[in-house]
C-alpha cells in the first residue's frame, strides 16, 4: 500500500499544520501496523466473488481513527467524505469510501474474534522492544463510564448489563473500567470491565500481570491482602490508608508527620495510573459508552487502553523514530 504522506499538493501551501494533522503524523509513526495487519489478516474476508473487499490496512485505519476522534459508523463514513485528511491517513480516496455497514461489519470481526486483547498485546510487546517492558510493579485502580439512563431508545429500557453506583454523594448508571498499569512508566497491561455496582477489590486479580513484587492501591482496594483469591502471592502490598485510621492523631506527632509522608510518597506512585485515564476521556473524548452490553464496550476500553499506551509512549518512540518500525 502507497505510504501515507501528509505532503501533497493540496496541502503544500499551508503555513500552519493543524492539531489533528500533528496527531495523525505522530501516531503514523509510531502504531505498529504490520504486527496489527499479521493479527487481523487471518480473519479477514479475501473478498473472493463479487465485489472486492477494502484492504485491510484501510480498514485498521478507519477503526483506529474511529477510537481516536468518538466517530460513530455513520459519523465516520461522512468525515471520510468530508475531510481530506482522514482519507489520506487512512489511504482511501472519493471513489470508494466504506460505508457505515463495512465499517460496522470490521469492527464486529474484532469483537467476534475477540482481537482487541491482542492489539494490546502486540502494541505492548512492541513498546517491550522499544525499551518500555512491563518492571516489577503494578497500579490498579478502576474509573466509572457512564452510560445512558433514559429509556427513550427503541427497547424502551435501559442497557441491563449497565449499573447505578453512588460515589461520594453523587449517583452513576454505567460501567466501570478496571486498569493494572506498570508503576514506572504508567503504561496500561490489564483492563478489565464490570457493571458500576462492582466493587474494585473484587476485580484485582484480574489485573496482575503475575511477575510483579509490589502492587499499589488506593484506599479503596483495603483489606485485597485477606482475600482468598490472593492467598500465597507474594507481593508488597502498597494500599493507601484511609483517612479515618490517623485524622484523630494530633497533626504535631511525629506519628501523624510520619504517616502523611508514607501517605504522600505512595499517593505519588499511585498518581502514574491517572494518566491513561486522562488519556482516553480527554485527549480521545471517551466519556459515556457508545454501545449496549458490556462485552462490546470492554473490547474498545482494551483498544483505547492500547492507543493510550502508544500516545504516553510517543516521544520515546518518535526520539528513537530510525529504530521505529512501521
Amino acid at each position: 500500500m502507497k505510504q501515507m504522506t501528509f505532503a501533497d499538493a493540496e496541502y503544500a501551501g499551508k503555513r500552519k499544520q493543524t492539531r489533528k494533522e500533528l496527531f495523525l503524523i505522530e501516531m503514523d509513526r509510531v502504531v505498529r501496523w504490520k504486527g496489527l495487519i499479521a493479527l487481523i489478516e487471518p480473519h479477514y474476508p479475501k473478498g473472493e466473488g463479487g465485489r472486492p473487499a477494502y484492504p485491510l490496512m484501510a480498514m485498521l485505519r478507519v477503526h483506529l481513527l474511529q477510537n481516536w476522534f468518538g466517530y460513530s459508523d455513520p459519523a465516520m463514513e461522512e468525515a471520510l467524505y468530508e475531510t481530506t485528511i482522514l482519507r489520506q491517513f487512512a489511504g482511501l480516496n472519493l471513489e470508494r469510501i466504506p460505508d457505515e455497514t463495512t465499517i460496522l461489519n470490521f469492527r464486529r470481526l474484532l469483537e467476534k474474534h475477540e482481537l482487541a486483547a491482542g492489539i494490546l498485546a502486540v502494541i505492548n510487546g512492541y513498546l517491550g522492544d522499544r525499551g518500555l517492558s512491563l518492571r516489577q510493579g503494578t497500579i490498579v485502580d478502576a474509573t466509572l463510564i457512564n452510560a445512558p439512563s433514559s429509556t427513550k431508545n427503541k427497547d424502551g429500557k435501559r442497557d441491563p448489563e449497565m449499573h447505578q453506583t453512588k460515589k461520594g454523594n453523587q449517583y452513576y448508571f454505567g460501567m466501570k473500567a478496571h486498569i493494572g498499569a506498570d508503576d514506572e512508566s504508567g503504561l496500561v497491561h490489564s483492563v478489565v470491565g464490570t457493571a458500576a455496582n462492582v466493587a474494585d477489590v473484587t476485580q484485582l486479580d484480574k489485573l496482575l500481570h503475575g511477575d510483579e513484587n509490589v502492587v499499589c492501591a488506593d484506599a479503596g482496594y483495603t483489606g485485597v491482602e485477606k482475600r482468598p483469591e490472593h492467598e500465597g502471592r507474594e507481593v508488597i502490598w502498597q494500599v493507601a490508608a484511609r483517612r479515618s485510621t490517623y485524622k484523630k492523631l494530633d497533626k504535631r506527632s511525629v506519628l501523624y508527620k510520619a504517616k502523611r509522608k508514607i501517605e504522600k510518597a505512595k499517593a505519588q506512585v499511585r498518581a502514574k495510573v491517572e494518566h491513561p485515564f486522562r488519556v482516553i476521556k480527554r485527549q480521545f473524548g471517551y466519556t459515556k459508552v457508545r454501545f449496549r452490553g458490556l462485552a462490546k464496550n470492554t473490547a474498545q476500553l482494551v483498544t483505547l487502553f492500547a492507543l493510550s499506551n502508544l500516545w504516553m509512549a510517543r516521544r520515546h518512540l518518535l526520539t528513537n523514530a530510525g529504530e521505529v518500525r512501521l
